[in-house]
């Protein structure tokens, strides 16, 4: 039945996705979005702003840049270890606890790094921003609620995120790559607004899985290396899963619950997030050298050229997630497999640059519109007290595609 008739829409569960979808997290009503915004997207620029001044800083401490770019590879270790260890937080302790600890460690980091007179100082700095960033943006998703909200995020999150290079670039040049490192702080200004939405902490769950949640932190770190070091990454991902799986088993409702992952919508959803994930970070690096290569445009029209395209593709994004209670959910998915597929082809064989740049506007298109759709399934499918838990690990997958991705793009295009 189409999920616009009169009936309740149930997913394959068989949950009210309607109630499913409603702001639960304050007792005051859903936080304006506008604060969801700045709570989560200055992170994405953030993510973002040291790719253009990798050559800054590798100068400033005399290094090289692959040695500077292990700048890049921390923060997205530290995202994913940090999104489902502070899922678990939100779930246990409640909003307030998980803003607390995101914001400390977000601001710990950027002062680390505004006076880390070392670089290893400055990759400390930066892991405890990628896991504090990481924390306020599963905040933010657990509350959004709505599909249309999630597409509100989503389409944030991506234009800041194309905007990121040129944002860094360009304050490096002006003052410091130092400040340009600092930008994702600004989401700070949010967390007191969020916070007067939070609940009183509700009471622990029983003993806190440690075990549960060292061993998906070790998984999370092993697959987000795998690009940097693939064979240990790889031994170490294969073995933290088996013993992962194992625990869940004896422990099903622990860090990982077994309900949650039982769950057909919301394992799903994780396996097609991961594929938009990882198309969107595999293109957003292997188009402007597939531009330069097949079109000789020089660097500033190939970044202002895909700037455009990544605005665009995120704002058309939030189309599809306003539209998204007209349309069933098989025909989303439907159609964003179909985009997905039709710009990795466009990719390998256009030859004119302008098929390219549309091509990084569809990636990010099926990343931003799957993320503000997918994430309402999945956390729909869990059941109400682990839906924290459930958004954390759906946000984890899209975490890892922005860690491996890049890797591929290296080895498919930039190598």
């Amino acid at each position: 039945m189409p999920e616009h008739s009169t009936r309740p829409a149930r997913d394959a569960d068989g949950r009210d996705t309607a109630a499913a979808a409603r702001p639960r997290a304050t007792d005051r009503g859903a936080v304006p979005v506008l604060w969801l915004v700045l709570l989560a997207t200055p992170t994405a620029a953030g993510a973002n702003t040291v790719v253009l001044t990798l050559p800054d800083v590798a100068a400033a401490f005399d290094a090289t840049v692959p040695t500077a770019a292990w700048l890049v590879t921390v923060f997205a270790v530290a995202m994913a270890v940090g999104t489902p260890l502070v899922a678990g937080l939100l779930r246990r302790r409640g909003l307030r606890a998980a803003l607390r600890l995101s914001a400390a460690l977000l601001a710990g980091g950027t002062l680390l790094i505004a006076v880390a007179p070392w670089l290893p100082l400055v990759l400390a700095g930066r892991a405890a921003q990628g896991a504090g960033g990481a924390g306020l943006v599963t905040v933010a998703m657990s509350l959004a609620g709505t599909t249309r909200r999630m597409g509100v995020l989503t389409a944030g999150f991506g234009s800041l995120g194309a905007a990121g290079p040129l944002v860094g670039a360009q304050l490096s040049d002006a003052v410091s790559w130092r400040l340009a490192l600092a930008v994702s702080a600004v989401t700070l200004l949010a967390v007191p607004a969020v916070a007067r939405y939070a609940r009183p902490a509700p009471r622990a769950e029983g003993p806190f899985d440690a075990r549960g949640a060292a061993l998906l932190a070790v998984l999370a770190s092993a697959l987000a290396l795998i690009p940097a070091l693939p064979a240990p990454a790889l031994l170490a991902a294969g073995a933290s899963a088996v013993l992962l799986a194992v625990h869940v088993r004896r422990r099903p409702d622990g860090f990982v619950p077994l309900s949650v992952l039982r769950s057909r919508t919301f394992t799903l959803s994780c396996a097609l997030i991961a594929v938009f994930s990882t198309q969107y970070f595999v293109l957003l690096f292997a188009v402007p050298r597939l531009m330069a290569d097949r079109a000789g445009w020089s660097t500033q029209a190939i970044g202002t050229g895909q700037l455009v395209a990544l605005v665009t593709g995120s704002a058309l994004s939030w189309l599809l997630a306003a539209a998204a209670h007209r349309l069933s959910r098989t025909a989303i998915r439907t159609f964003l497999l179909a985009v997905t597929a039709t710009a990795l082809t466009t990719a390998a064989l256009a030859r004119s640059p302008w098929p390219l740049l549309v091509v990084a506007g569809a990636s990010v298109f099926t990343a931003t519109a799957g993320n503000a759709n997918l994430s309402v399934h999945a956390a729909g499918a869990a059941p109400e007290p682990l839906r924290p838990t459930a958004i954390g690990l759906f946000t984890l997958t899209y975490q890892l595609g922005g860690a491996i991705g890049p890797g591929i793009a290296t080895a498919l295009v930039l190598s």
